[in-house]
Order: structure tokens, then C-alpha cells, then sequence
């Protein structure tokens, strides 16, 4: 069976850069790796490619390599549950061949976690997947923006850019965390949390 490694954040230019986009530039960076564009799936609402991932990474040919379809949707972060629904059901994936990729405030930038199932976290990216697919056993790479300073409002932090002097951290994290992607995919949770997780 096939993989689903969908990054989640906000369609369109507004919101590319933002803390909430981190899943989409991951899978973004998974793409560019594997040198595939990734394309409109009209049904779905979704952008997606299929590359293969081996001992090599993304974009690797041989037996020794999981097919996986990486994917972002089309919609708002509060609507990704439907276009996940659909591909799962189009590419007949179960949710445990799922791996969703998101931002997440309780972990410090910086910071990366994997890991299956769990709750949603105030996330409304997961809390829509999550009631679309009738489940939360799915895996999740977890990227982490921190928490908003003094007494902003989550919301609006996370619908903002990371700040200038942090843009080749980030660049380090998005490549760290599509590192983790691949990991999941070739050796599965307990190897990636053992590497990844620290």
C-alpha cells in the first residue's frame, strides 16, 4: 500500500510563509527533492504527486522503496479533513498509511516530533481530518513554532511570518523534518522518534 503525506497550511501566496504553512513547506521541499511538480487533483482539492521514498530519500527507484503521494490541499486549514478524505478513498490508503505534517504552538522552534494518533490539540487542520476520516490513529510530524510572545493571540500568531533573522533556521527545519518524512515512511515510528524525537 501506498503512503498519503499530506502538509497542511493555507492555500495561496497570503499565507505561504506563514507558521501555519510549515506542513505544505514541507511537502513543498519533499517535492522538490524528488524533483516532481506537484499538480492540481480537481476532485480531491488537492495538489499532488507520487514519488517514491528509499534508503536514499524521496525520489529514490529501486525495489527497496514505498510508494507514497504527497499532497496539499486546496482548501483552508479548517476544510483540510474533506480533500484528505477523498484521496485517501481515490489512492485506497488507510489512515494508517496517513502522515500529516503541521505546526505545532506546544513544541519550541526548532523542534520536531512524530508520532500516532493522539488528540487535536485546539489544531483545526487535524480536528477536520480527523472528523472527515472517522479517526486520529494517523501519523503526525510535528513542527514546532512555539508559543506566541507576551499576550498575542495564537491565531494571529500563527498566521504570521517567522521573523527574518530566523529564515535559515527555518530552511534547516523544513529539510529536518521532511528528513523525519522519509524516515517514517522507509523504517517506520520507533526509528524516527529515536532520531528525530530528541
Amino acid at each position: 500500500m501506498a503512503w498519503l503525506v499530506v502538509g497542511l497550511g493555507n492555500p495561496g501566496p497570503t499565507y505561504a510563509s506563514h507558521r501555519h504553512n510549515v506542513g505544505a513547506m514541507v511537502v513543498a521541499e519533499l517535492a522538490r527533492r524528488a524533483g516532481v511538480m506537484l499538480s492540481a487533483h480537481a476532485l480531491q482539492r488537492a495538489n499532488t504527486g507520487d514519488v517514491r521514498i528509499g534508503p536514499n530519500g524521496v525520489g529514490a527507484v529501486g525495489t527497496d522503496t514505498e510508494k507514497a503521494v504527497l499532497a496539499t490541499t486546496r482548501t483552508y486549514m479548517n476544510e483540510s479533513g474533506g480533500p484528505v478524505a477523498k484521496l485517501l478513498a481515490h489512492y485506497k490508503i488507510t489512515p494508517d498509511h496517513l502522515v500529516v505534517v503541521h505546526d505545532e504552538l506546544d513544541i519550541d522552534f526548532g523542534k520536531i516530533r512524530t508520532k500516532l494518533g493522539g488528540g487535536d490539540n485546539g489544531h483545526n487542520g487535524l480536528k477536520s481530518i480527523r472528523g472527515a476520516i472517522g479517526t486520529g490513529d494517523f501519523y503526525r510530524v510535528r513542527w514546532g513554532v512555539g508559543r506566541p510572545p507576551g499576550r498575542q493571540d495564537p491565531a494571529d500568531f500563527v498566521l504570521s511570518d517567522f521573523p527574518k533573522a530566523l529564515s535559515e533556521d527555518v530552511l534547516v527545519e523544513v529539510g529536518r523534518a521532511a528528513d523525519a518524512v522519509e524516515c517514517l515512511v522507509m523504517y517506520g515510528l520507533d526509528a524516527t522518534q529515536q532520531k528525530y524525537n530528541s
